[in-house]
């Protein structure tokens, strides 16, 4: 059986759920509560010395770091997340690491609580995860054009990172009127089963 060493409300966690479920694969979900601060566990750390979720246990090996995940998932199960192309695969890749290298990093909840815990009440966590998102998301509208998706005409990795932001984005009372190409793109995604089954709100909390 396939484990997933998961957060319910994890972005990483959530785009390695979507994939998943777009391989039509199941799974048994192992939650890790970063509230009560389980990833620093001995045995979580075991699995991941970084402290991280998620941690997929498959195919008899034990993979760290979501997008080696899905890359792994996508090349082992022929999932097309990355175009064929040399140019399609960097292009993907550049919509996804705006997400998961830039905007997500610095709204992880462990550097937030540094930040405000280190700024003499200056900083709130809604200031931040506000700021931070808000300037991830108006990045990624101009990275996109007019299409269903965020790139091609089928999902790709980059779609995979996004849906999580936009949760977050949701989560954190960010206007999302001010994007109509990640609009369109949202509502194409939360008609794909996969996406809907992803969902936190559809997650063991654990």
């Amino acid at each position: 059986m396939i484990k997933l060493y998961d957060y319910w409300r994890s972005s990483a966690s959530y785009r390695v759920r979507i994939v998943l479920g777009l391989a039509d694969m199941q799974w048994d979900t192992q939650p890790v509560n970063l509230l009560e601060a389980e990833q620093r566990s001995e045995a979580h750390l075991a699995r991941n010395p970084q402290g991280l979720v998620p941690v997929l246990e498959v195919d008899g090996h034990s993979l760290t770091q979501s997008l080696a995940q899905i890359e792994y998932l996508d090349e082992t199960r022929k999932l097309g997340l990355l175009p064929a192309t040399a140019i399609g695969r960097a292009e993907v890749r550049a919509l996804s690491y705006a997400i998961a290298m830039e905007t997500h990093p610095v709204c992880n909840l462990n550097v937030v609580r540094w930040a405000v815990a280190n700024s003499d009440n200056k900083i709130t966590m809604e200031g931040w995860m506000r700021h931070f998102i808000t300037q991830g998301l108006d990045a990624y509208e101009g990275m996109v054009s007019g299409g269903a998706y965020s790139y091609g005409e089928s999902v790709s990795m980059a779609d995979v990172c996004l849906r999580p932001q936009i949760y977050n984005a949701e989560r954190w009372g960010v206007d999302l009127g001010a994007y109509p190409n990640i609009a369109r793109i949202h509502a194409t995604l939360d008609a794909i089963p996969a996406f809907q089954h992803a969902h936190p709100d559809e997650t063991p909390q654990g």
